[in-house]
């Protein structure tokens, strides 16, 4: 009995873990739209922090998903979060020219991995 408690405990703080965010944000000439994966990142902080950004005179809508969706032009995984010890994987929907700047940041800055979907 101890060990079917203990396995159902440790599937759930792995469900806890796998939970992603949807953010789309809009002004006039502005539609972005990304989707951040939680990797280590504390999960009320994730919630409450990271999928709640505040970007004055845009329309922001956040849907929470178990896993980012199918679709992005590219993925910074392992993404590290300035002055703090997490990381996240962001994916990034809409115009695919933006990977010529999206990429140098991913890589430089955030101390991630620039993947292409589909692409092995």
């Amino acid at each position: 009995m101890h060990l079917a408690a203990a396995l159902l405990s440790l599937c759930a703080s792995a469900q806890a873990l796998a939970e992603a965010c949807v953010v789309h944000t809009q002004a006039e000439h502005l539609d972005v739209q990304v989707c951040q994966q939680n990797i280590s990142i504390p999960q009320q902080l994730f919630h409450d922090g990271f999928c709640e950004p505040n970007l004055p005179g845009q329309k922001v809508t956040v849907q929470y998903v178990e896993q980012c969706p199918q679709g992005a032009f590219g993925v910074c995984s392992g993404a590290h979060v300035d002055n703090m010890p997490y990381r996240q994987d962001i994916h990034y929907y809409g115009v695919a020219s933006d990977a010529a700047y999206l990429r140098p940041f991913c890589e430089q800055k955030s101390q991630g991995k620039w993947l292409i979907p589909g692409l092995r």
